[in-house]
């Protein structure tokens, strides 16, 4: 997978960057744009779940809920 095929303009970019000395080389650019994208992935990932929690909360003090039975939910973890 090391074969990249950028646009003209893209390439442009990356030239820039590494004359600007902000990145070696072709590399480091790639790599830091997967991070980018590997950390917005993440975020969206936590603003999800964020929002399923929420929901929850929601639904919980509307009164949507039910007492957790730990015995019925595993039997053998019943205290001694």
């Amino acid at each position: 997978m090391p074969n990249v095929h950028l646009t003209h303009q893209m390439q442009a970019y990356v030239q820039g960057q590494i004359e600007s000395g902000a990145y070696a080389n072709l590399s480091e650019v790639v790599r830091a744009g997967v991070r980018l994208l590997m950390e917005r992935d993440g975020a969206r990932q936590f603003y999800a779940l964020k929002a399923d929690l929420e929901e929850a909360v929601r639904e919980a003090e509307a009164g949507g809920f039910e007492q957790f039975d730990p015995v019925a939910y595993e039997p053998d973890s019943s205290p001694r």
